[in-house]
Formats: C-alpha cells, sequence, structure tokens
C-alpha cells in the first residue's frame, strides 16, 4: 500500500464566505463534487509551500496571512493511505480555474452545509461541527 500526503485549504474571502470549486471530467474521481483547493505534497518541499503552490495553480490565487490548521484525515483505498491536512486561510480576488475545475462559487458557511454533491472529506468536516 502507497502512502501519500495531501495538504488542501478552505479559502475565505474579505466577506467571510468560502470557495468551492466543481470538480471537472479532468480526472476521474469525484466528478461533479464540489471540493476545496489542494492536493499531494511533492517530497523535499514544506507543507505551506506545497499549499501555496496547488492554491496558485488551481485558482490563480495567493493565500493571504498565514493558514491556520483545521484537520488531519485518513483516506484509505485499497492501494493507497492519503494523510489528509486540511488549513483554512484567506484570499483576495477571484478564481482563474484549472482543467481540474469546470465552476466555481462563493458559499457562505450555512450554505456549503446544504450542498448535495460535496466532497466526501469535507463534508465530514461541516459533518462534525468544525469550526470555520
Amino acid at each position: 500500500m502507497e502512502l501519500q500526503v495531501g495538504v488542501k485549504v478552505l479559502l475565505k474571502n474579505p466577506e467571510g464566505k468560502f470557495l468551492l470549486m466543481r470538480r471537472s471530467a479532468y480526472e476521474e474521481r469525484g466528478v461533479g463534487k464540489w471540493d476545496i483547493a489542494g492536493g499531494r505534497i511533492e517530497k523535499g518541499i514544506q507543507l505551506m509551500e506545497n499549499l501555496r503552490r496547488e492554491v496558485a495553480e488551481e485558482t490563480g490565487l495567493q493565500i493571504v496571512g498565514e493558514p491556520t490548521l483545521l484537520a488531519a484525515q485518513d483516506i484509505i483505498w485499497p492501494d493507497r493511505h492519503v494523510v489528509r491536512i486540511t488549513y483554512i486561510a484567506e484570499a483576495n480576488g477571484e478564481p482563474k480555474l484549472s482543467k481540474e475545475h469546470d465552476e466555481y462559487w462563493w458559499f457562505t458557511y450555512e450554505e456549503m452545509k446544504t450542498l448535495d454533491k460535496m466532497d466526501d472529506y469535507v463534508k465530514k468536516l461541516l459533518d462534525a461541527g468544525v469550526n470555520f
């Protein structure tokens, strides 16, 4: 079984809304689900540098200030174990999406809780009442 580490971030704008992006058909897993920015880390690169790179690649945005750790989650599939570290951070501007996503929207916390097609691991954080 392969072990991987991923970083994700819930980006918050000055109005207090959170960025969610809908996964495109570019990747097979999770097509059509709303997700947050992030991905696997590159070996030898520090977590924050990986996080900032993923945000820039997927959204064209820059993180403002220092991200705050929200949670660490285990994702276990038959072929790999992913440790997913999720942060919250502020960002300004409007996203320019990569091919990984086909739509974005800024949601309130309450609106996020009502979405049907949400990434399973973001939904678990919402259901657990993690304070955003």
